[in-house]
């Protein structure tokens, strides 16, 4: 007979209003192609909530409907996929596994309450499922994991079972086993009812018959059932206590003991199946509704008591070239109606919201409401951004801001012809709104536009969009490093500008000392001219003359730093001299002292600290010295991990994220900030040196 528990149906969200008991927030998370999206996609079919079932491969599902996905074959962005399963609405949101998009994996780990991890059953405990659960930790966030892809060749589930275990600890605790691997595989076993489920029926939504355990498995499926017994019972002392009295516990019991160790973060329950062959994904779904806890709708008692005053986070802006600015958010309090006027916090502007939608994939469903605990849209509000509070004047609820990962690659970017420049900047603007991953920078040293992002792909999908939404091209530069220049011994030097043109010519004479300074002391102007020998009014000249010369290059072309400049003698003409004169003559003079007194190019020099697993430690540091890099020093973070601070020219390390990707197999991670100035090497100066353009690196 069918499995009595799913009963799903296709509500149109419209028409229903959900409690925020009957709401779970379920984000799938986990590395690139472990099926996350097949998963989404075989849930909603399953559901009712789709006609018919999608594939990755002809790039027909749900919520890889972006064009930069299609092309690719991997999710680029998280994306909503909602269904009803059991009287229960579902808000499932599909993320992407490329470490690229780590920032939307982020966004929608603040706003889940339960996160789904998909493992594949071929490839195992992938790097981005590590990542992904470091952050779900931090967050305290109830996981469950399905191991999914055991259909395929070379599908194991012990064997990734015992990958569970080891990387996430003996909180893992397997509540389902297959029936069957690779192309047998029939059904699952449900370790909690002792009962199998098979999909062999060719059933066409996938829903699973109950069937007998098979008799080779029933050995083992009693030994894994007392297992899992004992491990819910644990944290219960009551249920422990008669446990170990022998005493029956209900199925009811131990559910319910499981719920509560779920939430608690405690303990991590592991089902399986196959998202393309429609194997469990019924089972996934009901103890997604089960199981699964419901969004605490306020944080605390007392906000609770104010329910009718909504707060909103958004956590998500997608910028649609059709309809504008579009704002996921989730209802943290309260209930959020059309038409309705919230305050944005960070702006304090009121904000009126025309329309409130459910969105599925690209698809819009109009809703008159939006309640608490709930994920809702609403386009075209008028400055609203990714981590914007909404909420009633008055209404009282802290949220703790959106932190993005910070950029650790760039690229310098300029528009390609004179109409791509007249909208790069709105374009710009607009695609950082989507994307708060992404960062933007002029620099004011060379000159350059440069964008930030988490690596290639990242930037790379940046750019394409720009192009697709908004009908911007750009071409792209090297990006150029901001080397500086000082002197390292005192010098004298003469500056004269003398010029005749046939009325009232020009004369100016300065003499100009020049004196190296501390490292970071910046610039000293000494007047210790005597006499009268340049009048009082043409000093600030001779100053500004120096200053414009340190300002756009001195020898090598850079700006100059550290100096100390002392005039203290000139010569002037009672008709011909002016402030330019001696303008001119300050910087001829600053110019030919600094000639003489061995000037030296400044490298910048970057503070990196870089998280790696203590296997790869030796690469990473010999990569580091190889590069120039100083070792500071050295830490163990425990969970396999170790800790480097090294001090790197930054013209070393522009690339650095690309390389660390390689050496660790994109285990390691790692932080960048300028920390100083250090002279370049004598050996590397002719390379590097500009004569008025900085380098390319």
């Amino acid at each position: 007979m069918a499995v009595p528990t799913p009963s799903f149906s296709n509500t149109a969200f419209s028409n229903t209003a959900f409690s925020t008991a009957e709401i779970r927030n379920v984000a799938l998370v986990g590395h690139g192609h472990a099926g996350k999206t097949s998963l989404a996609e075989a849930l909603l079919f399953t559901a009712g909530a789709i006609p018919r079932l999608g594939s990755v491969d002809d790039a027909s599902t749900v919520t890889d409907f972006d064009p930069e996905s299609a092309r690719r074959g991997i999710s680029v962005s998280l994306a909503m996929a909602p269904f009803v399963a059991e009287g229960v609405k579902v808000n499932l949101i599909d993320t992407p596994g490329y470490a690229d998009f780590v920032g939307d994996v982020a966004a929608a780990l603040r706003v889940a309450d339960l996160a789904v991890f998909v493992v594949s059953a071929v490839e195992g405990v992938e790097v981005q499922t590590q990542a992904a659960w470091r952050m779900a930790e931090e967050l305290g966030l109830p996981r469950v994991i399905f191991v999914n892809k055991l259909d395929r060749e070379r599908a194991s589930f012990d064997r990734t079972l015992d990958q569970l275990k080891d990387a996430f600890g003996q909180g893992v605790a397997p509540l389902q086993l297959p029936i069957g691997e690779e192309a047998a595989l029939e059904g699952v076993i449900e370790l909690l009812d002792d009962t199998a489920v098979l999909y062999t029926s060719g059933d066409a939504r996938g829903t699973g018959i109950i069937g007998s355990i098979p008799d080779e498995l029933a050995h083992r499926e009693h030994s894994v059932h007392d297992a899992l017994v004992e491990g819910i019972v644990v944290g219960d002392d009551d249920l422990m206590e008669r446990y170990l009295a022998d005493e029956t516990i209900a199925i009811d019991e131990l559910a319910g003991a499981l719920a509560s160790g779920i939430a608690q973060a405690t303990v991590f329950p592991v089902l399986c199946g196959s998202a393309t062959k429609l194997v469990g994904i019924d089972r996934l779904a009901h103890f997604i509704v089960r199981e699964g806890p419901a969004p605490d709708a306020g944080a605390t008692e007392e906000h609770r008591a104010h329910d009718g005053e909504p707060v909103a986070v958004v956590f998500k802006t997608i910028v649609d070239p059709y309809v504008g600015r579009v704002n996921l958010f989730k209802v943290l309090q309260g209930t959020v109606k059309t038409d309705a006027t919230l305050v944005n916090g960070r702006t304090m502007t009121d904000e009126r919201l025309h329309q409130l939608t459910v969105m599925r994939g690209k698809e819009h469903e109009p809703v008159g409401e939006v309640g608490p605990g709930d994920i809702g849209a609403v386009a075209k509000l008028a400055d609203t951004a990714t981590g914007d509070v909404l909420g009633a004047r008055g209404a009282d609820l802290a949220v703790a801001p959106f932190d993005s990962p910070s950029p650790v690659l760039a690229i310098a970017i300029r528009a390609k012809s004179k109409t791509d420049e007249d909208k790069l900047a709105n374009a710009l603007h607009r695609l950082l709104d989507e994307d708060p991953a992404l960062q933007l920078e002029r620099s004011t040293e060379t000159h350059q536009t440069l964008l930030r992002g988490m690596g290639e792909t990242h930037l790379s999908i940046a750019l394409e969009r720009l192009h697709r939404k908004f009908g911007v091209e750009v071409e792209t530069d090297d990006v150029l490093v901001a080397y500086r220049e000082t002197i390292t011994e005192p010098a004298d030097a003469e500056g004269k500008y003398k010029k005749q043109t046939g009325g009232h010519g020009q004369f100016g004479i300065a003499f100009v000392r020049v004196e190296p300074l501390e490292r970071g002391a910046g610039f000293e102007f000494d007047d210790k001219v005597v006499g009268g020998a340049i009048p009082r009014q043409f000093i600030p000249a001779v100053e500004k003359g120096v200053r414009e010369v340190m300002d756009h290059g001195g020898v090598f072309g850079y700006p100059v730093v550290d100096v100390k400049v002392t005039v203290y003698d000139g010569k002037y003409h009672s008709v011909d001299s002016s402030e330019m004169s001696f303008k001119m003559a300050g910087s001829i003079g600053f110019r030919e002292a600094m000639a003489q007194a061995s000037p030296i190019l400044l490298e910048p020099v970057s503070e990196l600290v870089i998280t790696v697993p203590e296997a790869h430690q030796g690469d990473v540091m010999g990569d580091l010295n190889s590069k120039r890099g100083r070792i500071h020093g050295t830490s163990a973070l425990g969970h396999g991990e170790v800790e480097i601070v090294a001090l790197v020219p930054t013209s070393e390390v522009l690339r650095y994220a690309i390389d660390l990707r390689s050496i660790t197999g994109g285990r390691g991670r790692f932080t960048s900030e300028h920390s100083h100035y250090d002279p370049l090497p004598t050996n590397l100066t002719d390379k590097v040196s500009g004569r008025g353009e900085p380098a390319r690196v």
